[in-house]
Formats: structure tokens, C-alpha cells, sequence
């Protein structure tokens, strides 16, 4: 288990668009692993490769409770529909959480660790978490989308993890 440690704002590893992943081997999986291991450290669902410091297209969403951990390399979005509005964290952002709006139903298309393509679709909270940890790939991050910062104090009954 290593855990790796999270590039926090600001840093401009995380405003700077990522470089496409064009081999496919033994470092890109330990790097996945490493990713996983800091994410679940972290309490988050999801992140992204320059969270760790790697400035490649590489991202992890693990909704947890049963669903596939989906690892995303070179992903891009293929398709979007529908609006909805809701709290999100990061953990490159400690404390902060804002309400975003993000769509509700996404399609994309993506590589595997062994370099074969496959598309994913998802909705709501799924697609929430896809479309944030793609933006992180893209240099865009999502305090410049929240619509209202939202105080710890109200998360207080909610058990929010952090994308």
C-alpha cells in the first residue's frame, strides 16, 4: 500500500491541461494502485493524476458499496443531457465545498490499463464524479464552477466523501 501525497490548490500542476498516456505498462498500474491506495486514505471517491503530482490522463472513481472501480485513461467525454445541481468536494481543496451544477447523464469513452478501449455511461452522482475528475485532466477545477460555497456546518448530516 503506498499512499502518494495530494497536490492541494494552489499548485499549477492542477491548471495545466495533462498529456496523454501512450504506454501501457508496469508503471502505469502501480501508479493506478498508488492513486486508488490515496484516494481511499483520503476519504474520496474519486481522483485524478495530478492530484499525486502526474501530469498524465489518469483518473479513479470508486463509488464504493459493491461498484466496479472505474479507472479511466485518455478518457473523453462523448456525450451529456440533462442539468442538476449539487455539493461537491475535492481533495486538492480541504474545507471547501460548493454546490455545482454538472450534467445528469454522461457517455465516454476511455482506455483500460492494458490500453483497450471501452464506453461507460452513467447518471447522477456517477457522472458527477466522472466529470469532475475529467476536468481535473483538463486543467479545470471545481471552484470555478460553484454556484454557492457551502459551509462545513451544513454537511454536518450528510455523509459527504470528496471527489
Amino acid at each position: 500500500m503506498t499512499i502518494r501525497k495530494i497536490v492541494k490548490h494552489p499548485c499549477e500542476i492542477l491548471t495545466t491541461p495533462t498529456k496523454k498516456v501512450l504506454k501501457f505498462d508496469r508503471k502505469l498500474a502501480t501508479l493506478l494502485k498508488d492513486m486508488h491506495d490515496t484516494m481511499l486514505d483520503s476519504d474520496g471517491i474519486g481522483i485524478a493524476a495530478p492530484q499525486v503530482g502526474e501530469s498524465i490522463r489518469v483518473a479513479i472513481v470508486d463509488l464504493g458499496e459493491g461498484e466496479d472501480i472505474i479507472e479511466m485513461i485518455n478518457p473523453e467525454v462523448l456525450e451529456t443531457e440533462g442539468s442538476v445541481i449539487d455539493i461537491e468536494g475535492c481533495l486538492s481543496f480541504p474545507e471547501l465545498y460548493g454546490e455545482v451544477e454538472r450534467p445528469f447523464y454522461v457517455r465516454i469513452k476511455a482506455q483500460e490499463r492494458d490500453g483497450r478501449w471501452y464506453e461507460l455511461e452513467a447518471e447522477d452522482y456517477e457522472a458527477r464524479a466522472i466529470l469532475h475528475e475529467i476536468d481535473h485532466l483538463d486543467g479545470i477545477l471545481f471552484d470555478s464552477k460553484i454556484l454557492r460555497v457551502v459551509d462545513p456546518s451544513e454537511l454536518e448530516n450528510e455523509e459527504e466523501e470528496i471527489l
